[in-house]
């Protein structure tokens, strides 16, 4: 039901908009610029978003199904179990859903989203073998959907990128920020979902999260002491190295367990292409309908009058010209970084609006994306307080994204 408020919330509201730009402001090209942006949008997300996905998706899945044969997902499972349990209480001890989800959120510190998609969708479906009603979602799926939205990314390695491609002369230095943030906003989500699901405080939960958030600031300060240089090539090289790592890790773990190890490749990447045509319609639904909210003037709307009501308040608004950023990530990362892209591009890569703009990119991921491409592969109908926790996590992170803006950059 939810889903459907907002999908036909987003077709009317950006009608709506363009109704009244072409009655009051005579712009006779609107309806032409909304078809197009449909029809190029339901393209984009067949030949760009979803094709593009099934490489990844065979490869990954096959690699998936060595690690399982292996026994790598229960071993990772295992050595996880104290603080994954409390996370996700209504999952067995030892399960191979924990080793899954914890592989789908390793790869996202990292910033290999790509090879974070395919654990992510091998984790919901176990966690949907075990979902009492197929239709609803189940607080693990939530919990876990809310915490892969929040994008814990310790390695933001496409950001980085980017502002190298804008010639920024100060590349890496939003990798502390977007680290702070995308942390702040995972601890976020889980104290949103805490009160809603009852969890347990106890020692053990609040030691592991510590822990984490030690392990952290400690990387943190050792990138810090690098010079930019050193930054860009640590950024550049220790994601795909360390991906490189567990790939080869799995496939020599498989030969010391005696696994066929191409034969069991073949089995699991074999899903690649069937779980890739699960979700087109998904993600092509959801994608055109923000599309329609975004071309028709509705975004510029809200951040005009989010503008206007923080100027009120007397706070400082040089960093609303980010806000189309913050604004559209819950809705569509591609879109986000396009108008990331957009901001750096305006205002320069190394301005307070160019960086701010980097953290709201890097704080969070997409909400609404997550939850086309996660349920929609299950076939969940019904998400429940997903999209609420989801978007009340978002935008925790993206206040805190414009406190530590201040604090880095003002």
């Amino acid at each position: 039901m939810a889903l459907n408020i907002v999908w036909v919330g987003f077709f009317v509201i950006g009608f709506a908009v363009a109704l009244c730009k072409f009655a009051f402001l005579h712009d006779n090209a609107i309806f032409q610029v909304l078809v197009e942006k449909m029809f190029d949008t339901a393209k984009i997300a067949v030949m760009d978003v979803s094709l593009p996905l099934a490489g990844t998706m065979v490869f990954f899945l096959g690699i998936m199904n060595i690690a399982e044969k292996a026994g790598g997902v229960n071993w990772l499972a295992r050595r996880l179990n104290p603080l994954m349990k409390r996370l996700f209480p209504e999952v067995p001890d030892n399960h191979p859903a924990m080793g899954q989800m914890v592989m789908n959120f390793s790869a996202n510190m990292l910033g290999l989203d790509n090879a974070a998609t395919p654990f992510g969708l091998k984790a919901m479906e176990s966690l949907q073998e075990m979902n009492p009603d197929k239709n609803k979602a189940s607080n693990s799926q939530i919990m876990f959907l809310v915490l892969h939205a929040s994008g814990l990314t310790l390695i933001p390695l496409s950001i980085i990128a980017y502002r190298v491609s804008m010639h920024s002369t100060q590349a890496s230095s939003v990798f502390i920020p977007c680290v702070l943030g995308t942390v702040c906003t995972t601890l976020a989500g889980i104290f949103v979902l805490s009160f809603k699901q009852k969890l347990r405080w106890d020692s053990t939960l609040v030691l592991w999260l510590l822990a984490l958030v030690g392990i952290v600031g400690l990387m943190m300060a050792g990138v810090g002491m690098m010079t930019p240089e050193q930054k860009e090539n640590f950024s550049k090289v220790f994601g795909n190295l360390t991906l490189m790592v567990i790939i080869v890790g799995i496939i020599l773990a498989g030969v010391f367990k005696k696994v066929a190890i191409f034969d069991t490749f073949i089995e699991g990447a074999k899903e690649g292409f069937g779980v890739v045509l699960q979700i087109i319609p998904y993600l092509t639904g959801m994608l055109v309908a923000i599309s329609v909210f975004r071309y028709s003037g509705a975004l510029d709307f809200m951040v005009q009058g989010i503008t206007w009501l923080i100027h009120l308040t007397g706070i400082n608004t040089e960093f609303t010209p980010a806000l189309p950023v913050a604004l559209m990530k819950p809705f569509s990362g591609g879109g986000a970084r396009g108008l990331m892209l957009d901001v750096m591009k305006a205002y320069g890569p190394d301005s307070f609006a160019g960086k701010i703009a980097c953290i709201f990119h890097g704080t969070a991921d997409s909400t609404f994306y997550i939850i086309a491409l996660y349920f929609g592969r299950v076939g969940i109908k019904n998400p429940r307080y997903a999209i609420s926790a989801g978007l009340l996590t978002e935008f925790i992170g993206a206040v805190i994204a414009i406190f530590i803006g201040y604090i880095f950059f003002y």
